[in-house]
C-alpha cells in the first residue's frame, strides 16, 4: 500500500479514537449529572413531605405541652405521624445517592430515626398523662413530651438543612470559570 493512503487513514483513526474517548467521558458526565439531579429532586421532595407532616404533629404536641389540648386528642395523630416517619425512613433507605452525598443520606436516615424515637417518647408521655391524671408521674409525662417535642423539632430542622446542603452542593473539582454570579 502506498504511504499517501496510510497517512490519511491513520489520521482518521486517531481522530475517531479521540472522538470515541470524548463521547465516553461526556456520557459518563451526563450520567453522573442525571444521577445527582434525580437524587436532589427525590431528597427535596422527601424533605418537603417530612416538613409538612412533622409541622402538623409538632403543633399538636405543642398544644399538649402548653395544656391547650388533651393528650387523648392527639393519639391518632401521633400514630399516623409515627407511621409516616417509618415510611419516610424506608423511602430514604431506597434513595441512591451519588458518591458525594452518601454521608447526607446516612445523616437523613439518622435524623428520621431520631424523629421516630422522639415521637415514641411523646406517645409514652401522652399515655402516662391519660393513665394518671393526678400524681407523681405527671412531671415525668411532661418531661417526656417536652423532650420528644424538641427532638422532633430539631430532627425536622436538620432534615431541611441536609436537603439544602444537597441542593446547593458544588463539587470541589468543578471549574470556576463556568460559574457566574448573577445579581
Amino acid at each position: 500500500m502506498q504511504l499517501e493512503l496510510l497517512i490519511p487513514v491513520g489520521a482518521a483513526l486517531v481522530v475517531a479514537a479521540v472522538v470515541v474517548l470524548f463521547l465516553r467521558r461526556a456520557g459518563r458526565l451526563v450520567a453522573q449529572t442525571r444521577e445527582a439531579d434525580a437524587f436532589r429532586k427525590d431528597l427535596g421532595d422527601l424533605a418537603k413531605r417530612i416538613d409538612a407532616s412533622t409541622t402538623a404533629i409538632i403543633e399538636s404536641i405543642d398544644g399538649v405541652r402548653r395544656r391547650r389540648v388533651s393528650a387523648d386528642a392527639i393519639t391518632d395523630q401521633l400514630t399516623a405521624a409515627l407511621d409516616a416517619v417509618r415510611r419516610y425512613d424506608s423511602e430514604a433507605r431506597t434513595l441512591r445517592p451519588p458518591a458525594y452525598a452518601t454521608g447526607q443520606r446516612e445523616r437523613l436516615i439518622g435524623e428520621l430515626e431520631r424523629a421516630e424515637r422522639a415521637l415514641e417518647m411523646v406517645d409514652h408521655g401522652c399515655s402516662i398523662l391519660t393513665a394518671v391524671r393526678i400524681g407523681g408521674r405527671e412531671l415525668e409525662a411532661q418531661t417526656a413530651i417536652k423532650r420528644g417535642y424538641l427532638n422532633v423539632l430539631h430532627a425536622r430542622e436538620a432534615i431541611l438543612h441536609i436537603a439544602l446542603e444537597v441542593d446547593g452542593y458544588r463539587p470541589k473539582t468543578a471549574p470556576r470559570w463556568l460559574v457566574r454570579r448573577r445579581v
